[in-house]
């Protein structure tokens, strides 16, 4: 989580293009329209809902807008199941049982001169008030994400998870940033966080939810755009293998396959070929390494019946292009 100065004012983002540097200066080479949606979404005080296959830097596209802000970055993962408790706030039933407790002298004074029960209620009531104020309340993400002084980027993860009745239940919190909470009344954002909701698809999500938020696909990158995105995460990699590799896994992305290899997992291919002292794609190290690529073994039978040729066009268009 990052620091942020007492004093400092809240960020304005000036332009697209500081976006885009801003981005690139935290490690993610962002597309313009990537860019265009976190600037829409800094000045519209809109959620992002951000759509994709997975491993192509959904996440890490919340982890870089809260690194380059130095905002604090809360993420909420969904799943199956999840509820307000888990996701807004819950009481702290142990510290109100410990306080009862030591306070039960207490409570006894304050009803020993009672004269029938109506009147003791009536005095365990007000008392009682106490236990539910904010001291005995576990803020959830959500909450947190709404108390931070000077704004956070509230990243809910894999909302595609998560029930239709959570999604029902988030339309208050991305539409007017606040929550009620029975006990206590209404809690509002004094800065309204950067909200980015991640969605791989599994399921279709609500129409209500859909018109709160932006609506961001990220795709495969082209070739040229993955070489950036490889070199600043591996920056120490030959450029002549760099565009081999990318060549290669641009190829393996036209095969139907049952999880095609992600940004992520053209990465983790590079950090191997460096540690196997790679200079040049070679077949023979391709095929003992791709698995780190793909995932099933169907699709790694696939593929290898076309690693020779793949390996050859890779090296032919960086031979053509140089």
């Amino acid at each position: 989580m990052h620091n942020v100065e007492k004093n400092n004012p809240q960020r304005i983002i000036r332009s697209i293009d500081e976006v885009d540097a801003g981005l690139g200066a935290a490690g993610y080479i962002a597309s313009r329209q990537i860019s265009t949606a976190v600037y829409i979404a800094h000045h519209l005080k809109k959620p992002i809902l951000v759509e994709g296959p997975a491993g192509v830097g959904k996440t890490e596209l919340a982890k870089s807008v809260a690194s380059w802000l130095t905002l604090p970055l809360i993420r909420m993962q969904c799943y199956e199941g999840l509820d307000e408790s888990k996701a807004l706030y819950e009481w702290k039933y142990g510290k109100q049982l410990l306080y009862t407790q030591i306070l039960r002298d207490k409570v006894g004074m304050l009803i020993g001169d009672a004269d029938d029960l109506a009147t003791a209620l009536e005095r365990l009531h007000a008392f009682g008030d106490v236990f539910f104020s904010k001291n005995f309340l576990e803020a959830r993400p959500l909450l947190r994400a709404l108390e931070q002084p000077y704004g956070a980027v509230l990243l809910i993860d894999e909302i595609d998870k998560s029930d239709q009745e959570f999604e029902a239940f988030l339309l208050e919190i991305l539409s007017d940033y606040q929550v009620s909470i029975p006990e206590i009344g209404s809690i509002t954002a004094t800065v309204p966080p950067i909200v980015v909701l991640t969605s791989n698809s599994t399921r279709d999500l609500g129409d209500a939810l859909k018109r709160r938020c932006l609506h961001l696909h990220i795709g495969f990158p082209n070739e040229k755009l993955e070489a950036r995105i490889i070199a600043s995460r591996v920056p120490d990699i030959d450029a002549r293998l760099l565009a081999q590799l990318v060549a290669f896994v641009q190829q393996l992305r036209g095969l139907e396959l049952k999880k095609l290899p992600s940004v992520s997992e053209s990465i983790d291919w590079a950090r191997v070929m460096m540690l196997m002292h790679a200079s040049v794609l070679a077949e023979d190290m391709v095929r003992d390494t791709l698995n780190v690529l793909l995932k099933f073994e169907s699709d790694i039978e696939a593929a290898a019946k076309r690693i020779a040729d793949f390996t050859r066009k890779a090296q032919q268009a960086v031979a053509i292009n140089r």
